[in-house]
């Protein structure tokens, strides 16, 4: 490969100003850039980024790290991170923890090592191996997280309200007449999961229907939503709010298995709005999340921290919308 003395000698410039040219073309003539560009493209020239790592003390990295790389919610998610990433000219690095602590915290070595610059998790767990970090650091911290906001994080974080989202979608199945209502959750470890429920016991309280509410644990997955449907429509339930539209497809086939029909004798809701909702039979009704603005704005916080900006908040709460489709109907008999 060419180097950049090979580069400054074609174009008759000092290595100095190749590297400007690549860097910050700003500050060098328009006719040296055009000069220096047709050569860096006449010989195929690249810059060495471990060198330049090595000279700047930047890595021009981000690690993500996501706790199910399966779960489809988080490919949107993780698309707008990266694009927020390469407009600041860094690459970004994923990393699947699969809720494994100890995964979690190899990852997290890679920012004591240097290796990446920040980081931008998705789970709800702070890695251990950064406790010390961030509490040494404070605001400082390239440590940001994204969709599971909890304030004993310590770390700035974007996300939605989930309990305000979980009262829109109860109150909406409420309004339709449903009174014996199962919930299945993901798991209650996490915040999101309990502050959706919270909201959902919230409007149950209201409407003195606490009693008939049933609510299982789910883990996000298609299965455990067929399953914890199949127990609930045994009971008897006319509606089922399912806290990832995942769990919400496996209810819908279990409603089926049941000799079923889903709404004409069990409404189903989800949440995440992810791409194939719209697409089910009978559509999907869900709680959308702006899963691409989470991942932008999450690490243009982490880019922000980076460039030595202070944010005017630690939390960045986004809107949800409540999407009715033909998933939901007014309960009958």
């Amino acid at each position: 490969m060419p180097t950049i003395i090979e580069v400054a000698r074609a174009a008759g410039v000092s290595t100095a100003t190749v590297s400007r040219v690549l860097s910050h073309p700003g500050r060098v003539t328009e006719g040296t850039r055009l000069r220096v560009m047709e050569v860096v493209e006449r010989l195929g020239y690249h810059p060495n980024v471990a060198a330049r790592s090595l000279r700047t003390h930047k890595a021009a990295k981000i690690l993500v790290t996501v706790p199910d790389i399966s779960n489809p919610f988080f490919a949107s998610v993780i698309r707008g991170a990266e694009e927020a990433a390469r407009d600041a000219d860094y690459a970004v690095v994923l990393g699947d923890t699969r809720h494994d602590p100890a995964l979690e915290n190899q990852y997290a070595d890679m920012l004591g090592r240097r290796e990446v610059d920040g980081l931008l998790f998705l789970g709800h767990r702070l890695p251990d191996r950064l406790r010390s970090f961030v509490a040494k650091r404070g605001a400082s911290a390239p440590v940001v997280n994204g969709c599971e906001y909890s304030p004993d994080l310590g770390v700035p974080s974007v996300h939605i309200d989930n309990a305000a989202a979980g009262r829109d979608a109860m109150a909406h199945l409420v309004a339709l007449g449903h009174r014996d209502i199962g919930v299945i959750t993901g798991p209650l470890v996490g915040p999101i999961s309990r502050d959706r429920l919270a909201g959902v016991r919230d409007v149950a309280d209201r409407h003195g229907l606490t009693d008939r509410l049933w609510v299982a644990e789910g883990d996000f997955s298609v299965q455990s939503g067929h399953d914890h449907a199949a127990a609930l429509i045994v009971r008897g339930v006319s509606a089922l709010f399912c806290f990832s539209d995942d769990m919400a497809m496996g209810a819908i086939g279990a409603v089926r298995a049941a000799g079923l029909r889903c709404p004409d004798h069990v409404s189903v809701v989800g949440f995440d709005d992810i791409a194939m909702s719209r697409f089910l039979d009978p559509a999907l009704t869900t709680v959308a999340q702006p899963k691409g603005a989470i991942g932008r704005e999450a690490m243009r916080m982490l880019l922000a921290i980076l460039s030595g900006e202070e944010g005017d908040s630690s939390s960045l709460t986004l809107p949800h919308e409540l999407i009715v489709r033909s998933s939901t109907a007014v309960r009958i008999g």
